[in-house]
């Protein structure tokens, strides 16, 4: 079952497809505007657990190198323009996506 992700940074929404069925939506934090998140696309390059600080309980590198889709230490910014770049998600929302990804998987980011 081949997943992929399609990030809109515009609506700050992450949605998770399975054989190009939308299976889920998570609401995401974004870059500011001084360091915004980079449109493209890329794949799943790395995978961590408990990656530790800002990173939450989990890390889903990109190919694109320092940025990632990670869970987070501070939960209220998820729905802002806050981050350095990476995607931000709830730790509970990062650790569903864990389990769906794997390392290739594609990612597009997008307004």
């Amino acid at each position: 079952m081949p997943s992929s992700i399609v990030i809109h940074t515009a609506r700050r929404q992450l949605e998770l497809f399975e054989d190009n069925i939308r299976i889920n939506r998570f609401p995401i934090a974004v870059g500011k505007s001084s360091t915004p998140t980079p449109h493209g696309f890329y794949y799943i390059a790395t995978k961590a657990m408990y990656p530790g600080g800002v990173f939450g309980s989990r890390w889903m590198g990109l190919s694109l190198p320092s940025y990632g889709i990670h869970g987070t230490n501070n939960p209220a910014s998820i729905g802002q323009a806050v981050s350095l770049g990476c995607i931000r998600m709830h730790n509970h929302d990062a650790e569903l996506l864990y389990q769906y990804v794997e390392i290739g998987t594609p990612v597009k980011i997008q307004s």
